[in-house]
């Protein structure tokens, strides 16, 4: 049986590429403090969107960035209700003329 195995390299061996003439992207690092006291480094691309946070590597915390950066909070609309919606539809004057229709038609019933 030992004869018929196949042969050649596992998944994730060796590259055979020579890496001679590969230059990396430009790389910034970025510093991250844990709220346990642990600090470590991530490389980014020089031009990628650098984040506030990040999962700490050996207690999985959220960590903040050691330049004291912080994400910019993005404009939140106000929570429209129901009647908000209607009030963009209908006037008060409409709603009264509906509501006094409703309010006749259900007297009406036995």
């Amino acid at each position: 049986m030992a004869d018929k195995a196949l042969r050649g390299q596992g998944l994730g061996s060796k590259s055979l590429a020579d890496p001679s003439g590969v230059e990396l992207a430009p790389r910034q690092d970025t510093s991250f403090d844990c709220p346990n006291g642990h600090h470590f480094t991530i490389p980014f691309a020089a031009e990628a969107d650098l984040p506030t946070e990040w999962e700490c590597p050996r207690c999985g915390k959220p960590s903040r960035r050691s330049d004291g950066a912080e994400h910019e909070a993005k404009p939140t609309k106000p929570v429209r209700t129901h009647w908000d919606m209607l009030r963009e539809r209908r006037s008060i004057e409409e709603l009264e003329d509906i509501l006094a229709e409703r309010l006749e038609e259900i007297r009406k019933q036995p």
